[in-house]
């Protein structure tokens, strides 16, 4: 009769453990989206210039450009964790997440985290063709460093979405009613003279 009680508390361990076990394996590790060479795995869309120049994508255009020249990620993506490093020395730019390909002069429809050589906004989420602001940063100090390297996280986790730059929270949402599935996107804003630069582009996945 004593061992009874003992089996039941093993099996519920044991299926606490192989539980967690089973939800920990849609979650990869973090890998490049961006390998330091070259642009494989991504799309150049008409407008503006995209290089690799020493481990590090820039982006340019005139601002006689009317279309938003944008690289597009080849995949589409739906619960992720991205950190990259930008540098935006002129213009306006962003990242695009879970946003969707139209016949339109900007490309893409759909979410981008705030990336411009001012500062304003930055880590904003805004939603191009479609709500325009949805969450700007607080009216605080902004963490953003102008002409430096400045650290991106942007983490989509069903309808949760967390921007973080520098390490400090910038823009959130819960139960967010958009897109939950779509392409990434770094942008170089038509109609102005564009100068900005990514590195160290990096995703975790949830599948």
């Amino acid at each position: 009769m004593m061992k009874a009680p003992a089996t039941g508390i093993w099996i519920l361990i044991t299926f606490f453990v192989t539980s967690a076990g089973l939800r920990g394996e849609g979650e990869a590790q973090p890998e490049a989206l961006f390998n330091g060479k070259d642009l494989s795995g991504w799309t150049v869309l008409p407008g503006g210039n995209w290089e690799v120049v020493d481990g590090v994508i820039i982006g340019t255009s005139e601002a006689a450009e009317t279309r938003h020249g944008m690289l597009l990620s080849e995949k589409e993506y739906g619960d992720f964790e991205v950190q990259l490093e930008y540098k935006a020395l002129a213009g306006n730019s962003g990242f695009y997440f879970r946003a969707e390909r139209v016949e339109h002069p900007v490309a893409l429809a759909g979410f981008q985290a705030e990336i411009s050589a001012s500062g304003n906004n930055a880590g904003g989420l805004y939603e191009t063709l479609g709500r325009t602001w949805v969450a700007k940063p607080p009216a605080t100090a902004s963490p953003f460093k102008p002409g430096e390297w400045n650290q991106m996280t942007v983490r989509a986790v069903g309808r949760h979405i967390v921007v973080s730059l520098n390490g400090s929270k910038v823009a959130e949402l819960e139960d967010d009613p958009g897109r939950l599935r779509g392409y990434f996107g770094l942008q170089l804003h038509g109609g102005q003279e564009m100068d900005v630069a990514f590195r160290n582009v990096r995703i975790k996945e949830w599948r």
